[in-house]
């Protein structure tokens, strides 16, 4: 697939993906925090923090080539999305609590995102190109791509809610769409190489997923978060939005490498997070009938 499509093509596509997010939130999404601020500031301390962290540490312990190396922390810098909520709902979590994590982030993102990728090149990637890195005007057009649409398909919700709920589900499906093509976009594009690479970022992304997942979870529940929350905390930590990441790396940063941690990563995601949310629900229904039966109900979940 020829390198200048992608640059001219993927900015509008992700423009839809987060459009089609910004129909789904409305400003009670950010407002909503007030009511479960405990559990909000777990959720977004693991995501802004933690991940970073824990890509950080394993791609020192992977000894990852240094472009996947920065690819992996664009990757646990990217934010959840809309597929965060369908798990969530999938498995019983509160998906209210998924809904204002994702407007939150999707805010956070635009300063998060160039911030752990320029800290990633400088410490992965420095000596590859003096031209490589989210100076300002790349910055820029994370802002425009990312957060733009976001605005406008809540302005779209504000105004017209009727239209937007029609919408919602063509939009859905078109960013389903978009999401796959993204996916075999950044895997033709490096496609000389991308056997070798899934072999080199298939364990460290399985790995990393299965972390974050598993962080989301057991993090807000030792904290006594509920487990409602617990497992959207989860969806919403372990499940990226990998299309942020493979724009950014070949619309943006225009080096195809760095979107293949991400790409393989949305590979391997679905079945990761369907199997750990299997889990994580079936324990819940079981502390949940071990509660009841000792006279404990459960806590009330957010919204």
């Amino acid at each position: 697939m020829n390198s200048s499509f992608l640059t001219t093509a993927l900015p509008p596509a992700l423009a839809v993906i987060m459009f089609g997010l910004g129909l789904s939130l409305t400003t009670a999404d950010f407002t909503r925090v007030t009511r479960a601020p405990k559990a909000v500031a777990i959720a977004l301390t693991c995501q802004v923090i933690v991940l970073p962290l824990v890509a950080f540490a394993l791609v020192e312990l992977f000894d990852l080539s240094p472009l996947l190396a920065v690819g992996m922390m664009l990757l646990a810098a990217s934010p959840g999305g809309a597929t965060a909520n369908l798990f969530s709902h999938l498995f019983r979590g509160d998906v209210a609590l998924n809904v204002t994590l994702t407007a939150i982030n999707s805010i956070l993102c635009v300063v998060t995102v160039p911030l752990v990728t320029n800290l990633a090149i400088n410490r992965f990637a420095h000596d590859q190109t003096g031209e490589l890195g989210l100076q300002f005007g790349k910055t820029v057009q994370v802002v425009v791509i990312v957060l733009v649409p976001v605005v406008i398909g809540m302005a779209v919700r504000h105004r017209a809610p009727g239209f937007a709920a029609t919408m919602d589900r063509p939009v859905r499906i078109a960013s389903i769409a978009i999401l796959a093509t993204l996916v075999l976009a950044a895997m033709l594009n490096d496609r000389s190489a991308i056997g070798g690479y899934v072999l080199d970022v298939g364990a460290i992304t399985a790995l990393f997923c299965l972390i974050s997942l598993t962080t989301g979870y057991l993090v807000p529940r030792a904290f006594g978060i509920p487990a409602q929350q617990a497992i959207a905390s989860s969806m919403e930590i372990g499940v990226h939005n990998s299309a942020i990441a493979i724009t950014l790396a070949l619309s943006v940063l225009e080096t195809p490498r760095i979107a293949i941690p991400a790409a393989v990563y949305a590979v391997l995601m679905t079945p990761l997070a369907a199997l750990v949310g299997a889990i994580i629900s079936r324990k819940t229904r079981s502390e949940q009938r071990g509660s009841r039966k000792a006279g404990h109900p459960n806590a009330t979940a957010l919204g």
